[in-house]
């Protein structure tokens, strides 16, 4: 197709981005993180299923971050207990031989636990992306294959956010979660196994604070759950604002709204800044709270281990290990619920990025539909009707017949129903009741993609890619030569103008064609669909954002590339369609008059009134 569909709707942020991240202490003094506010998943566990699968194709990954996690925690673990080893037998025995060798073990042991650690980040990483990029890939595919309707019925910005938002809250989350999950069960599985097996009274000492640890964690999760909601949710807001006024700056700046402006964004800063002071005070409880604990219970095992040592029922040794086991033991605990909050956030991430791979593409029935390679250009359309919504019907009861080379003109005024009949043909949407039919073949038994290669559309919106001229120009054919796309600019008398750029066809453009004009960006559209060579041929009022100057040049191209060809033209200049073959005007979704310009106008109906009335407006 020479031109895609668009939904013509504004992008919109979105507030789905993940709250900060808090600083402070976890459990046994080391560095902790905020809560992470909880988003559920409606269907968690088919959710979690479905990203196993992506994350198990990459199985190698797997299976050896899985064995360094064990190793480097294992490493980690005996580190307590050769200090315990070091202070019973070495520096008690004033063994100084002894002593270093353990000491040099010692070195040993924690360097290689760090480069465990450091080699379980680094394939993880590649873990992590490699399985991201996948269902990155997956997901713009979708988006690809997805009904013009589909898009009608989103804003952008939601989209976008399901596109990046929601694919980075899976990514970090499966680049963090997944080893610490394994990390943590491992430290604390081995720290009470270690701890057990060298005192059990000591162990079911250290155990006391870790209900404590639970409840605390829970009810300090729970308030700044909803605060960082809030936090979100205004966040959101300034987002939404901070968009419109960057992409409205004509607007603003042309009806002197900068102050009113500022004054309002004044207020959503500190609207935000209110609510995230409360967010960040609040979860900052967490670190101090659990140090609180921590420390209690560490001056417990102290205080119990060393009137054990004083009669004689443990050694100094035991209790130093014990202290250590014990910060292993606690931190997890703390760390595995706010992975909980963290996984749960991002299995609702996955769940809304896998609500898009399971709609059903338009071109699900390829292979079935049939194919048509030469189309003589006769559409029929049939008694058709259609309607957006069951209670809002936008055209009832449509008829009539393009003969092959013919060209119909829709007019009407806004809302008639022009630019539903040309979104109908092109399959953009489907039918209710009725049938349209190309050289006989009803087009809902024709596959989508083959139908549209037979069409060029010209949109009302000219829209532009960030790449070259040559590249926007060929977009209707990318195999094109750089000759053939110079003749299809020359025939929409675009080439006087490109050629004149500092570059001349390998002008890069701007986002939408930002550095040309309105008028240059419709040419480079007309340049695409004429080099496209359509059967079919739809213009949606092309030239309805040009000078008049311009206009003819236009006009003039439009004479050629239509010759021979069935051309659909949507115009409210009704001076541009004088000389087609059929006119059909459309009110209220029905056709109310039909002729030839001359015909129209002879009726003296509805086409008269509007034809006198622009005529006398342009006088």
């Amino acid at each position: 197709m020479a031109e895609p569909g668009s939904s013509g709707k504004q992008s919109q942020t979105s507030p789905h981005a993940g709250p900060p991240l808090m600083g402070g202490m976890g459990p046994g003094g080391g560095p902790g993180r905020g809560p992470v506010p909880k988003v559920r998943a409606k269907h968690t566990w088919a959710t979690v299923r479905r990203l196993w699968g992506y994350l198990s194709r990459q199985r190698g990954g797997l299976i050896t971050v899985f064995l360094l996690t064990l190793f480097s925690s294992g490493l980690a673990l005996a580190g307590p207990y050769l200090i315990g080893r070091a202070i019973d037998e070495f520096i008690l025995a004033q063994d100084r031989t002894g002593l270093l060798w353990l000491c040099a073990g010692l070195l040993t042991v924690y360097a290689l636990s760090s480069v465990m650690s450091w080699l379980q980040a680094y394939v993880m990483a590649g873990v992590t992306q490699q399985t991201v990029m996948t269902l990155r890939r997956d997901l713009f595919e979708r988006f690809q294959q997805l009904p013009l309707q589909f898009f009608d019925s989103r804003t952008h910005g939601e989209l976008m956010s399901r596109a990046t938002n929601d694919i980075e809250n899976v990514s970090g989350t499966l680049n963090q979660s997944v080893t610490q999950l394994v990390t943590s069960l491992v430290t604390i599985v081995g720290s009470l196994i270690l701890m057990l097996s060298l005192n059990l009274t000591l162990t079911l000492v250290s155990l006391v604070s870790i209900p404590l640890v639970i409840l605390l964690t829970g009810q300090i999760t729970k308030r700044t759950r909803k605060l960082f909601k809030s936090q979100q949710t205004h966040l959101g807001e300034l987002n939404g604002f901070i968009e419109e006024t960057m992409t409205g700056q004509k607007v603003v700046k042309a009806y002197r709204r900068e102050k009113p402006s500022i004054r309002r964004f004044g207020e959503l800063n500190d609207q935000l800044n209110q609510v995230g002071k409360r967010a960040q005070i609040v979860s900052g409880m967490m670190g101090p709270v659990m140090n609180v604990v921590n420390n209690t219970s560490f001056a417990l095992i102290a205080t119990v281990g060393g009137w054990m040592a004083l009669g004689g029922m443990t050694t100094i040794g035991v209790i130093v290990s014990f202290l250590n086991y014990s910060k292993q033991f606690s931190r997890p605990i703390n760390e595995l619920a706010n992975q909980y909050n963290l996984l749960q956030s991002a299995i609702a991430g996955a769940e809304r990025v896998f609500e898009i791979l399971d709609m059903p593409s338009e071109f699900q029935e390829m292979g079935k539909a049939g194919q048509i390679d030469k189309v003589r250009g006769e559409v029929v359309f049939d008694r058709v009707s259609f309607r957006y919504q069951e209670s809002n019907p936008i055209l009832s009861d449509i008829s009539f017949t393009a003969k092959p080379g013919d060209t119909i003109a829709l007019v009407g005024p806004t809302g008639a129903g022009k630019t539903t009949i040309v979104n109908l043909l092109t399959r953009f949407y489907e039918i209710q009741e009725g049938t349209i039919t190309v050289d006989g073949r009803n087009i809902r038994e024709l596959d989508k993609s083959s139908l549209r290669s037979k069409l060029g559309i010209v949109l009302q919106d000219a829209y532009l890619f960030s790449d070259t001229i040559i590249e926007n120009i060929r977009y209707g054919k990318p195999g094109a030569s750089l000759e053939e796309v110079k003749a299809a600019a020359k025939l929409a008398n675009a080439d006087s103008f490109i050629v004149k750029l500092p570059h001349g066809y390998d002008t890069k453009l701007m986002a939408e064609g930002g550095n040309l004009s309105h008028g240059q960006r419709q040419l480079l559209t007309i340049a695409r669909a004429i080099l496209a060579n359509p059967s079919i041929l739809i213009l949606d009022e092309a030239t309805s954002s040009v000078d008049t100057r311009t206009e003819m040049h236009i006009q003039d191209a439009m004479k050629t590339l239509m010759k021979g060809r069935t051309s659909f033209v949507i115009a409210h200049r009704l001076s541009t369609i004088r000389e087609a073959d059929l006119i059909l005007v459309l009110r209220g979704g029905r056709i109310i008059e039909r002729g030839t310009h001359q015909e129209l106008l002879d009726s003296r109906g509805f086409y008269h009134d509007l034809y006198t009335g622009q005529f006398q407006q342009a006088n």
